[in-house]
C-alpha cells in the first residue's frame, strides 16, 4: 500500500454500524493490511457511545471540535476541542456528546478495530 492522502471534502461519512447516531469516515483499515485503523467519528448532541473495552486494541482519540465528556480512568471528564485521550487495551472507555453541536473526533485504533 502506498500513502493516503484524504482531502477534507472528499472524507465520505457512513452511519456507525453499531451506535445510532454516530457517524463514522473510515480513513485507514484493516482490509487495506494496514496494522492500524484510523477513523473519524461524528456524534450528534445528547448521543452517547457507551462504556466498553477493547482487546487488543489501544485508542488514541483526538477532539477535533464539540464538547462531551470521556469515561476514563473510571469516571465521566469533560473534553473539548484539541483534548486528548489515550486508553491503553481493555481499560473501560465511553464518550457522550453533552454540548449542543456535533462532536468530532479522531480515532486512531492499533491493532486496527476495522
Amino acid at each position: 500500500m502506498s500513502s493516503t492522502f484524504h482531502p477534507h471534502e472528499q472524507i465520505v461519512y457512513a452511519d456507525h454500524p453499531r451506535f445510532a447516531n454516530v457517524r463514522i469516515a473510515v480513513l485507514v483499515a484493516a482490509k487495506e493490511g494496514q496494522p492500524v485503523g484510523v477513523s473519524r467519528l461524528d456524534i450528534a448532541p445528547g448521543t452517547e457511545i457507551p462504556i466498553h473495552t477493547h482487546d487488543p486494541q489501544v485508542d488514541s482519540i483526538f477532539v477535533v471540535a464539540g464538547c462531551g465528556e470521556a469515561f476514563v480512568n473510571g469516571e465521566w471528564r469533560p473534553i473539548g476541542a484539541g483534548d486528548f485521550v489515550f486508553v491503553p487495551a481493555r481499560e473501560k472507555h465511553g464518550i457522550r456528546n453533552t454540548g449542543a453541536d456535533r462532536l468530532h473526533l479522531f480515532i486512531h485504533h492499533s491493532p486496527a478495530l476495522i
